[in-house]
């Protein structure tokens, strides 16, 4: 039985391949929109994949014919986008989008984005509910941005149900900045050993995209306006993550590690090293979809790690991912500058 027409938004994406499966295997029929109007290898032959660029004037709406039951946006960044789906509110019975963790702040107001300044970093409530406040909205960053989307979005009221998925570190194949990254190609340029800030400890709570695709099926069938946070049933340190591509890969590392911030400009600080512990709170939900994780961390990394030693094979790092290069600058495999703190550590404890 057909659970009726559903549209996902950048359906060629990471989190938007994924949905698409989960939401066909669901019953649904899915169309799934992109850019390119592609196709991802693993979907059922009755998807129908269609180019929208939906920054296009009237575009989306037109291609929205006579509407949908529901539409999943993966792509769907500020105040502007929330007001197309909103104008759209009388042919779209619910809508699904992807928030992020980077709206939240602290108590002092230290968030993702002060984190640059002396003592800037967030001290967020271990776990972290979907009460916690917020920053303001606006168009200064990615997180005020998101914080505008997701305010016009639930102003929208009874008119247009709206599920609010606000992701952890988002992993699995088909990522742009994935983390693992860090990890995967030291270990297949062969380095023995790394160095890892605040001891190793650091915890920025992941979400694989099928569990986000599990949210979104869930979400689907059960519409209504509500703010979720999305994540894994368990949020590693990035030490147990070093060890668990360790793992994957078959090899052995020594880990030195340091307690506190990196010593030394970027030696030590990985994608996931922040002081304080970033862990969501997922009652809310398993109360109000009945979410339960379809994998771990541990059990789908060999997935990830295989899709990233294979975008590797022959290419330069920062061909393979530019946006990493972006956001991290290259200083991510300064291995110059590891050797050489290593070297004065090793020197200091003799």
């Amino acid at each position: 039985m057909s659970q009726g027409h559903a549209w996902v938004l950048g359906a060629t994406g990471q989190i938007g391949r994924a949905a698409v499966r989960a939401l066909t295997a669901d019953g649904w029929e899915v169309t799934a929109a992109s850019r390119g109007g592609g196709r991802d290898g693993r979907w059922d032959d009755g998807v129908r994949a269609v180019a929208l660029d939906r920054d296009e004037e009237g575009a989306l709406g037109r291609a929205l014919g006579d509407g949908c039951d529901v539409l999943v946006d993966m792509v769907a960044f500020d105040g502007a986008h929330a007001r197309q789906l909103t104008g759209l509110a009388g042919r779209i019975g619910s809508v699904v989008v992807i928030s992020s963790g980077a709206v939240y702040e602290d108590e002092r107001g230290r968030n993702f984005d002060t984190q640059a300044e002396p003592d800037g970093f967030p001290r967020y409530p271990v776990p972290l509910p979907e009460t916690q406040r917020t920053v303001a909205p606006g168009d200064a960053s990615y997180g005020t941005r998101k914080v505008l989307l997701e305010r016009e979005l639930l102003a929208a009221g009874d008119a247009l149900p709206v599920t609010l998925l606000r992701a952890g570190a988002i992993h699995g194949p088909y990522c742009r900045t994935p983390r693992e990254l860090y990890l995967v190609k030291r270990l297949l340029d062969g380095r023995k050993r790394r160095v890892l800030a605040y001891g190793g400890e650091s915890r920025f709570h992941p979400v694989h995209v099928s569990n986000a695709a599990e949210l979104i099926r869930l979400a689907a069938r059960r519409p209504g306006s509500r703010v979720l946070n999305a994540g894994d049933p368990e949020a590693p340190t990035v030490a147990e993550i070093a060890s668990a591509v360790d793992d994957v890969l078959g090899r052995e590392t020594e880990t030195v590690l340091i307690d506190g911030a990196p010593p030394e400009g970027t030696v030590g600080d990985s994608p996931w090293s922040i002081p304080y512990p970033v862990v969501y709170d997922m009652t809310a939900a398993e109360k109000e979809l009945g979410y339960r994780p379809v994998t771990g961390y541990t059990e789908s990394l060999p997935e990830t790690v295989e899709w990233l030693a294979g975008e590797l094979a022959g290419r330069d790092w920062r061909e393979a991912f530019p946006k990493m290069l972006r956001n991290y600058g290259e200083g991510l495999f300064d291995y110059a500058a590891e050797d050489a703190w290593l070297e004065a550590y090793d020197r200091d404890r003799r």
